[in-house]
């Protein structure tokens, strides 16, 4: 083993001075390195434990929300239902309001026109009945004249007059 290098030939002196330098080395690292490495590594750890937690938190505000706007959805539904129900009885009372408005102002022009019919017949007939009378004395007027065109049948008609009247 003589012929071997140095390096590789394990020597008291060498191994001293390597476990010297490990040990303080490795001291350097236990007083200052390790503990930022832990309290990096436990930062690391509390980070993602507490992003974990808030990720469920999250899932289960975000499941509380999703059953709220069915429960929103589902009230607005009703209440959209409810609202049509009302429009469609406020449209069909107000259709039915409209019927018998009109029916009555039907009924009241036609009372009115019918008034207004027997009014202008009797009217009409008033106006006839002044004509025909008119017209009669105008023709008994004509008659008589015709027939009385003497004295003497003047005077005989008014003899006859007078016994009528007696």
């Amino acid at each position: 083993m003589q012929n071997m290098p140095s390096i590789l030939t394990p020597d008291f002196g060498l191994m001293f001075w390597m476990l010297l330098a490990f040990l303080v080395v490795f001291g350097l690292l236990a007083k200052f390195g390790f503990p930022t490495i832990v309290k990096a590594v436990e930062d690391r750890k509390n980070f993602i434990d507490e992003s974990l937690k808030n990720a469920r938190e999250a899932n289960e505000k975000l499941a509380n929300i999703k059953v709220e706007s069915e429960q929103i959805l589902r009230e607005a539904h009703e209440k959209q239902a409810q609202i049509i129900k009302e429009a469609m009885a406020t449209r069909d009372n107000i259709i039915n309001e409209a019927k018998d408005k009109a029916q009555t102002e039907g009924q009241q022009l036609l009372e009115d026109a019918k008034k207004q019919i027997a009014a202008e017949k009797e009217n009409a007939l008033a106006d006839i009945r002044s004509q025909v009378a008119d017209l009669s004395v105008q023709i008994a007027e004509k008659v008589i004249r015709r027939q009385l065109q003497n004295d003497d049948e003047q005077e005989l008609y008014i003899q006859r007059m007078l016994n009528d009247v007696k």
